[in-house]
Formats: C-alpha cells, structure tokens, sequence
C-alpha cells in the first residue's frame, strides 16, 4: 500500500531541456517522489517526448506547453544552468516558484543534487525551504527610434563585434548620463545572478544574488585603464553602436538569443518588472556554492599541511 505524504504543492510542473539517459533517469526520479506526496505532475511537451510512457505508479501526469505551465504551483527543472535560463525567461512574469536538479556543469542556479535528490525534494514538498527572488533584465534593439527588438535575461545582456578577432566602437550612457566611448569587442551587461557566469570569465566582480545592482564588463577593451563599472540596479543603461570595422555586431540574451546590430542602434537595458522565484532547499548558501563551485578553497601547491 502506498504512502501518500502531504504537501503544499498540489500540482508541480517538470521541465528538461536535453535528451540524455541521466536526464531521463532523472526526471522519472523526481517523478517518482511527487507520487509519494499525491502530487499532480504537469509534464512540458518536448520533455515528454523524449521521456515516453515510462511512470510510477499512482501518478496523475499531463502534458502541456511551456506557454502553459504557468499555472502550477511550482517548476522543477532538470539540467544544467542553460536549462533554467530558458525557463526563467518564459516564467518569470508568472510568478511561479522553480527548483533546478543539476544536471549540467557548475549548477549556480539549480541547487538540487542528483545523489541527494529524493532527500532534498521531500525537504522541499514537506515545506523545508526558502525562495530568492533574482531580478531579469530586459533589453530593447531601437533602429531609427522604432524598438526592432525586445528580450529578456537572466544573466547578461552582450553586445560583441560578432567575428572572432574584430573589434567594435560603441558609447555607453547610464540614466542619459554620458560615461564613455569604447573601442573593445564588446561589453557585458549582467545581473547579481549572472556575475558568477561570463562576466566573471572577463574579469567582472562577484555580487551577491541580494544586490540591487548592475555590472558592466568591457570585453577586451583597447585601453589599460577601462575596468567592471557597477551601477544601480534601476538604472537605464544606453549602448549605441557608432564604429564597425568588417564586423556584423549582435545582441546576445543569456547567449540563447542572438539579435544582429546595425550601426546607429541602440540597446537600452535595464531592470525587468518580474523576478524569477527562485526555490532553494534549506542550508543552501551562495558562499558554500563559491567555494565548491569556484574551487575557492583550493590552495597553491596542493592541500595544506599542518604545521
């Protein structure tokens, strides 16, 4: 005779992004304690089509849309950080809680691990744990004063010349507020949450997922003295293309959506009116993920010895 535990979460979508025997294992995992707590699932279209027919037993499943999972009372995804990329750009402005099982490289945004996956999920069914909100951000593409263009991200917003080994010129405003001209192959344009992803590859700051904040990283620049500026998260943040030199620059969102530049445009940035809930078990801190992720207690020479 089955169990059936309680739970505040009565209808919980899953979402997967790659197909991949761990992946699949893996959500009929996850499927699997939410049968354990009566939970109806909601399975995403193109994750049940490489899923099958495969189930536990007792589980009430349905198979709808992304567009249409906005309904459930909270997302499970599994995957890498790419995974939850795509599905905060998509559910943000529904305000619906996601969870990540990591499935992917580093996992910043998923916090579920695989091996300790039925313990922390029914943490969470049980209502052991706690949701940050991480703010977007919303671009726009302005061509000759009409918006060509607008996209969300999670991470970053990048401007970049768009060819290996070419470089670009654009200026930069903040509020209307002239900063500077910039011949560089691009710059970043990242949220708390994607300091952590390729801005910290080009030498960005590490912020806090908390701040109220926006960072802007030169990507190469052609001077020794351009440095990460960080700017106030409600800020407007102009870039207009004024230079190209044998290049087709892009606007890329999260590096998932790519929108070619024209010189002249202009790529206004600033703070989306919806954050991602994002659900974490309890003890989950971003120091620890710092330092297990970034290897920040490694140390020169190999482990330290005692005196």
């Amino acid at each position: 005779m089955q169990t059936v535990f309680q739970t505040i979460f009565q209808t919980i979508a899953v979402v997967a992004r790659r197909q991949t025997p761990a992946i699949v294992d893996t959500v009929l995992a996850v499927e699997r304690v939410l049968a354990k707590f009566g939970v109806a699932v909601v399975l995403e279209d193109m994750t049940a089509a490489f899923v099958g027919d495969a189930s536990s037993p007792g589980l009430e499943r349905r198979v709808l849309p992304r567009e249409q999972l906005g309904d459930s009372q909270l997302i499970v995804v599994v995957g890498g950080d790419g995974s939850m990329l795509g599905v905060a750009r998509d559910i943000a402005p529904h305000g619906v809680p996601v969870v990540g099982v990591n499935r992917g490289g580093l996992g910043f945004l998923a916090a579920v691990a695989p091996d300790q996956l039925a313990q922390q999920l029914q943490g969470i069914l049980s209502g052991e744990y706690k949701i940050e909100d991480h703010f977007l951000l919303s671009g726009q593409v302005m061509r000759d004063g009409h918006c060509i263009e607008q996209c969300t991200a999670l991470n970053d917003v990048v401007i970049h010349a768009g060819n290996m080994a070419r470089m670009m010129e654009f200026e930069l405003s903040v509020n209307g507020q002239f900063v500077y001209d910039q011949r560089s192959d691009g710059v970043i344009v990242a949220s708390p949450t994607g300091s952590t992803a390729y801005a910290l590859s080009a030498g960005g700051p590490i912020m806090h997922p908390a701040l109220d904040a926006v960072a802007v990283v030169p990507m190469f620049p052609h001077t020794l003295t351009s440095r990460p500026l960080v700017v106030p998260g409600d800020s407007t943040l102009s870039i207009k293309v004024t230079r190209l030199t044998d290049s087709t620059p892009q606007a890329s969102f999260d590096s998932q959506i790519n929108v070619e530049l024209a010189l002249g445009d202009v790529v206004t940035i600033r703070k989306y009116h919806a954050p991602l809930r994002l659900l974490y078990p309890i003890g989950h801190s971003f120091y620890e993920s710092c330092r297990s992720k970034l290897d920040w207690a490694s140390r020169l020479g190999g482990q330290a010895t005692e005196e």
